[in-house]
């Protein structure tokens, strides 16, 4: 049986705060730059969730894509649209709210609930800026594999 993958988009706006409390203003000003504004900095987030399986003879679905939004708006757009990652976001307590942070915290809440529905979260895609996003895969990248497979010296 052919596995197929879906992928459902969602959108939220989030302010946040890249800072480090045990360096000095000049130090994270130097390493997260405008990231660091002491006023926050927000963001229109685009969400791809990517989830891979086997389409039910029943349905032909891999998973119902209305069900799957359902599950996002819960676990995750609820939680965090319109709000301060570093403060108000149960998932994100006590961590860097670094884009590549927030989507390990965002797969984090919905993995679970994707999988009793007979799915597999795949891929996630976090689009902060139209310039910057970020990737998390459910394996090891191609070339994470290749390194793998190399002989260590």
């Amino acid at each position: 049986m052919k596995h197929i993958y879906i992928t459902r988009r969602e959108t939220f706006n989030a302010a946040h705060r890249l800072k480090r409390d045990d360096w000095t203003n000049e130090e994270n000003e130097r390493v997260f730059g405008k990231c660091c504004n002491q006023n926050w900095h927000g963001h229109n987030f685009e969400l791809f969730v990517t989830v891979r399986g086997i389409p039910s003879k029943e349905t032909g679905f891999v998973i119902n894509l209305k069900t799957l939004g359902d599950i996002l708006k819960d676990g995750v757009i609820e939680k965090i649209d319109h709000k301060n990652i570093n403060v108000d976001v149960d998932f994100m307590k006590d961590q860097m709210s670094s884009t590549e942070n927030l989507a390990i915290g965002i797969w984090d809440q919905i993995e679970d609930e994707i999988m009793k529905l007979g799915g597999e979260l795949a891929k996630i895609k976090l689009v902060e800026t139209e310039n910057n996003y970020c990737l998390l895969y459910t394996s090891p990248s191609p070339r994470d594999r290749t390194r793998s497979r190399m002989p260590s010296s």
